[in-house]
C-alpha cells in the first residue's frame, strides 16, 4: 500500500482563518479543520487510525505547530512594542 504525503500548505485554503484578538490578528484553524483534527486525535487514542489518517494528522499537527509559533511571535512583538 502506498500512502501519499500531505503537504501542510495544501490545508491552507480551507483550513485556516484569521481572528482579531485585542489588537492582534492571529491565525487559527477553521471549525472544519479543528473538528477533523479532534476526530483524528480521538481515533489515535483508540488506536484506530489507518495509514492515510496518520499522514493527515501529521500534516495538520505540523500546520498547528507552525501557526502556534507564528502567533507567539506576533504576540511577543506586540508586547515588545508596548
Amino acid at each position: 500500500m502506498t500512502v501519499t504525503l500531505i503537504k501542510p500548505s495544501s490545508l491552507l485554503p480551507k483550513g485556516i482563518q484569521t481572528q482579531r484578538i485585542n489588537n492582534l490578528t492571529l491565525f487559527k484553524f477553521t471549525e472544519e479543520l479543528g473538528q477533523r483534527m479532534q476526530e483524528l486525535i480521538e481515533k489515535k487514542k483508540a488506536n484506530t487510525l489507518d495509514s492515510e489518517e496518520i499522514v493527515e494528522l501529521e500534516a495538520i499537527a505540523e500546520l498547528d505547530n507552525i501557526f502556534s509559533y507564528i502567533n507567539a511571535v506576533i504576540a511577543a512583538q506586540a508586547n515588545a512594542d508596548l
